[in-house]
């Protein structure tokens, strides 16, 4: 039967006192070189692994931090851009022994409660806020509650450090892709007013059509889900003849877009031929559906790796500055193509 090493057993393989030892090992003064040389040569031929919980005594720290998404948690099964966006947080945070603790709260007030909970129990050392919303009430209460933070996506007078990644590019590319396939009526379905990245894109889309020189044409609002495009395809296809209706369509995520495509079909809209339909995020799912979809590519398995990286400096004191990544670009598939003659 194998009996875990303990911080004893270095102690004495090393000969020195245990605080010594657990000095040595998080990197504290209070040691020499020689000596640290030592207890660390001591731990390894042990076998030690350090307890976690002893560590997090020891260095006032909870080696965990916190991702609270605050919409409904069917957003998780459904959308991959969260999978991406996590897998870029733990491969920063798995070097580290840093723990990433994920919760849900779909109703604003349990959102803060999620917040609150995890400050006062000392649950974690920092949190990520994503999915910021205008006026964002998270935004004063993690400074009230003295836990760095890291925006994602925020506007550029965000009261801490953000990670973004811009939009304006690929939409101006897109909305310049529809003009270049002759079509002259646009529409866009945009994700919940409440969101600031749904602004952000609907600000992009509208600031690109006018410098095309196109109609504004009409604009629906989504939820970024499945069915939210659905709907919106009702909304602008449902009863109208062809002459009524858009000709090419941007969704704000590939899951509206795909929903929106579906139902599209449903109504007799073919698509490319008589609909050309775009969305945004580049998920991987663009590629399997037909016809494949067009899409604005974002990188958010390098938003959560930032994102990361930066709350771990903030958590270590270090003074953070905003990152902007690589912005996204526009991805031309087989959704869209020339822009239909009428008859």
């Amino acid at each position: 039967m194998n009996t875990r090493v303990t911080i004893v057993d270095v102690a004495a393989r090393a000969g020195v006192a245990i605080s010594s030892v657990s000095s040595a090992l998080n990197n504290r003064p209070g040691v020499s070189e020689e000596t640290r040389k030592r207890i660390v040569q001591a731990a390894q031929d042990l076998g030690f692994v350090p307890s976690l919980r002893g560590r997090s005594l020891s260095a006032k720290r909870a080696f965990a931090v916190g991702l609270v998404v605050h919409r409904d948690p069917y957003v998780l099964e459904s959308d991959p851009f969260f999978g991406s966006f996590i897998g870029g947080i733990e491969t920063v945070l798995d070097p580290r022994d840093y723990a990433l603790i994920l919760q849900m709260g779909s109703e604003p007030v349990e959102t803060l409660d999620r917040y609150r909970s995890l400050a006062a129990n000392r649950r974690v050392d920092g949190v990520f806020l994503s999915e910021l919303g205008v006026d964002d009430p998270r935004v004063p209460l993690v400074r009230e509650l003295g836990l760095p933070a890291i925006g994602v996506n925020a506007e550029l007078d965000f009261p801490m450090p953000s990670v973004r990644q811009g939009h304006v590019e690929g939409i101006r590319e897109l909305v310049a892709h529809f003009a270049r396939l002759g079509h002259r009526r646009l529409a866009l379905v945009t994700g919940p007013h409440e969101f600031i990245h749904a602004g952000q894109r609907r600000r992009a889309w509208s600031d690109a059509v006018t410098a095309e020189g196109l109609p504004g044409g009409e604009i629906v609002e989504g939820d970024f889900t499945y069915d939210g495009g659905v709907v919106a395809a009702d909304r602008l296809l449902a009863g109208r003849a062809a002459s009524e209706r858009p000709t090419a369509v941007m969704c704000s995520n590939d899951l509206s877009a795909i929903g929106f495509m579906a139902r599209a079909g449903e109504l007799g809209a073919r698509v490319p031929e008589d609909l050309s339909v775009a969305g945004f995020d580049g998920i991987q799912l663009g590629t399997y559906v037909r016809p494949t979809l067009t899409t604005i590519a974002t990188t958010p398995r390098l938003l959560g790796l930032e994102a990361a990286r930066m709350l771990l400096a903030a958590v270590d004191g270090e003074r953070v500055a905003d990152v902007d990544i690589e912005p996204a670009r526009l991805v031309v598939r087989s959704s869209t193509g020339p822009a239909p003659v009428l008859r």
